[in-house]
């Protein structure tokens, strides 16, 4: 694949940070000694004493935990066929709404709450409207990339059910499949002024033979604006598979990819993330430390923490499932920093003693 050792602009802020509101204290914040917001007060509350979950919100971007054996064969083999080609179809490298898909549920959101309806605004312009007027979701919706969703409170929780997806979205970037028939179901729970839980739960006989989910926690982000993030270059240009990565692979001694062992820390996605390169089988593996592939899709046999292949384009350079990894090293020609390439950029990861 091409484009991996050229990382693209993938996601791109429309305007300078200057000219943003990126450092304008809200109103009505509760606020420490030192004028900071004090993210432990209590939740602020609506006039029908519900927690109002009103705010600025940001966390991590979830890889829920699911098994290849919890998938519907077809779904695994459908993973497997993606898998190969680095995922391209992907509908968010394709500048489509991601719909239901575990990671978008995380990253940057601002969310409006009015007495019956609570809408959520992602940075990638896509929206999400919630109906809490009691109203039901319709027994046979017309197929949408968002769905429909209608919420209602189970004490101080918003508990939300949606369908209505179409089936071109996936529910992980490693993709896996639903069918028209998904349903999600969503609680939020707003712990205190500056914390918000959400727990996440599909359920789909045609594609799941049992639901899966996962737990996001996310926090406020106070005195400060969204920025967009918009898509403005499809996949459509990827060329290459896994088995042709294979193909170009060069050899490498074992001696000089010893140098190479070791873990690798930066930062990817707001969050610290850790990669741990070994040496297996006269060849390196990279494992990212709490990332997740469905086990048991492709060769890899991938598994949570899953395990790289990197296949050595020279003695320095590397890809793994699509992904550049170079390896930077000192005179004495021990790597001291890992650089991985993806289409949203260049991520520096240090290598700790």
């Amino acid at each position: 694949m091409k484009q991996f050792i050229v990382a693209l602009t993938f996601c791109v802020g429309a305007m300078p940070a200057s000219a943003q509101w990126l450092d304008h204290p809200w109103p009505g914040v509760p606020r420490t000694g030192d004028g900071s917001p004090d993210l432990s007060a209590p939740a602020p509350r609506g006039a029908d004493g519900k927690p109002d979950l009103s705010g600025v919100w940001n966390g991590p971007r979830p890889v829920a935990s699911i098994d290849a054996s919890d998938l519907q064969p077809w779904v695994a083999e459908l993973a497997s066929q993606r898998q190969e080609e680095y995922f391209k179809t992907r509908p968010y490298f394709q500048c489509l709404p991601s719909g239901p898909e575990t990671e978008r549920f995380g990253g940057w959101k601002r969310i409006l709450h009015t007495p019956t309806t609570l809408a959520i605004l992602n940075d990638d312009l896509t929206y999400r409207v919630i109906h809490t007027d009691g109203r039901e979701l319709e027994s046979d919706p017309a197929p949408s990339w968002m769905g429909y969703s209608a919420g209602r409170w189970d004490g101080d929780t918003l508990v939300v059910d949606s369908n209505g997806f179409n089936d071109k979205t996936w529910v992980s970037r490693y993709g896996v499949s639903h069918t028209a028939a998904l349903r999600v179901t969503e609680r939020y729970r707003r712990l205190d002024f500056g914390h918000l839980q959400v727990e996440v739960t599909f359920t789909d006989p045609d594609a799941f033979p049992k639901p899966w989910g996962f737990t996001l926690n996310m926090e406020l982000e106070a005195d400060t604006e969204m920025l967009e993030s918009v898509c403005e270059r499809t996949s459509d240009t990827w060329e290459g598979t896994l088995s042709d990565a294979a193909e170009r692979g060069v050899s490498v001694s074992p001696e000089v990819l010893a140098r190479y062992v070791g873990s690798y820390t930066g930062i990817y996605g707001g969050g610290e993330r850790t990669y741990e390169v070994s040496l297996s089988d006269g060849g390196l593996i990279a494992t990212i430390a709490g990332d997740y592939q469905p086990r048991g899709l492709g060769a890899a046999g991938l598994d949570a923490g899953a395990p790289r292949v990197l296949v050595p384009l020279s003695e320095t350079l590397f890809e793994g499932l699509g992904l550049g990894y170079r390896f930077i090293v000192n005179d004495d020609g021990v790597a001291t920093n890992l650089i991985v390439t993806h289409v949203s950029g260049d991520y520096n990861y240090a290598r700790r003693e």
